[in-house]
């Protein structure tokens, strides 16, 4: 599981057979942009997002993140944690443009690129328009490239499937690359905690071990019918994934449907405030997210779990696109808010954001786009 130039083949397999994946991942890729541009934070722990009260660390530099300083963090547990933090306030259309160079380089070897946010993306090299035979040295340039162009280190993981990839560009983080191939992908799941496993939530990874599943080798033992009985339609896909087997292709256009978050509470909640403080984190967490992908939507659904695990739903549809993590937090706690008093604990709370379109907000809406306050 190097860098070394294994390629991505089967003993014996005919060549071509095997898919070839890539997945990019840039390195801090908000703070190394502001490092990048601004010297005097070179070698400082830094967070990109907003240093008031209620701000929410954005991106955090590896500097900071010896300290535990983490994206999704209050900045207020992050300045605790990291008193020395030097906060900046986020840049999108900077990054924006970056991410463009970065995709122009994806684009001089591959046709079949999926973007999963600025900073990371899907390649399939499997026929590349360079002609290199071995994956993990189309990695190489790829990633030597976005430096010559960018000035910004990469990561990169190397399978036959996306979900390997993906879990391989982790290995050799910062500024490395790792390979998983066929004949090492369910050994290497075999291993791997499903704490660790990419989609696999927190609260997910807690029922799992509740079910006495901790790593791969354990969810390959569960049958199908169990998983299924479990985890519903998702049963399905650990099955798959638990053997080192996914065939999603990568697709170029995927189009998103939504953009969600949702969160489990270790204790169930019963009052308003720390419930509308939850949908204020989530809907900051949603509108991150929207940015990286430069899109707004106009239908704003909540979800509510309940302690005996009753679920029920409630969404507004406005006129127009969101334009700030405010705004969306604003129509979330409305939509909450009828729901208190409560009899039962509230074991859950989700914000999503539908009907999707691309935003097309001017620059100054874009810098309040986290909802944070000037520094």
């Amino acid at each position: 599981m190097s860098g070394s130039g294994e390629q991505i083949r089967e003993a014996g397999e005919p060549r071509g057979k095997i898919r070839k994946i890539i997945h990019v991942d840039m390195d801090a890729f908000y703070a190394s942009v502001e490092q990048r541009d601004n010297p005097e934070l070179r070698g400082k722990p830094v967070a990109v997002g907003g240093s008031a009260a209620r701000g929410v660390v954005a991106a955090a530099s590896y500097e900071a993140r010896v300290y535990g300083v983490r994206s999704a963090m209050p900045s207020v547990t992050a300045k605790r944690r990291c008193p020395e933090l030097i906060f900046v306030k986020p840049r999108f259309e900077v990054y924006r443009a970056v991410s463009a160079q970065i995709r122009e380089v994806f684009a001089e070897h591959t046709d079949l690129i999926e973007p999963l946010s600025l900073d990371e993306a899907y390649l399939d090299v499997t026929e590349n328009k360079q002609g290199i035979a071995i994956a993990t040295e189309a990695a190489e340039i790829i990633r030597r490239r976005i430096k010559e162009v960018t000035g910004l280190n990469a990561s990169a993981g190397i399978s036959y499937c996306k979900f390997l990839a993906k879990m391989a560009s982790d290995l050799k983080k910062p500024n490395g690359q790792a390979v998983i191939t066929p004949s090492r992908g369910p050994e290497f799941v075999a291993a791997l905690p499903v704490k660790k496993f990419h989609g696999v939530g927190p609260a997910t990874a807690a029922k799992m071990e509740r079910l006495g599943i901790l790593t791969g080798a354990d969810l390959r033992d569960k049958s199908p019918e169990f998983l299924h009985a479990h985890f519903g339609k998702s049963g399905d896909w650990y099955y798959h994934i638990s053997r080192g087997i996914d065939h999603r292709p990568v697709e170029p256009h995927r189009e998103r449907k939504s953009i969600g978050a949702e969160d489990t509470f270790s204790e169930d909640i019963f009052d308003v405030e720390p419930a509308r403080r939850e949908i204020d984190a989530l809907a900051s967490k949603v509108w991150r997210s929207c940015e990286a992908k430069a899109l707004t939507g106009r239908t704003v659904t909540i979800k509510v779990k309940y302690a005996d695990f009753q679920q029920i739903t409630r969404g507004r549809t406005v006129e127009r696109g969101m334009r700030g993590a405010g705004e969306l937090s604003a129509i979330a706690n409305a939509l909450l808010e009828p729901l208190f008093p409560v009899e039962k604990g509230v074991r859950l709370l989700g914000v999503t954001l539908s009907s999707l379109e691309a935003d097309k907000d001017d620059d100054a809406a874009r810098q309040l786009s986290l909802g944070l306050p000037d520094l």
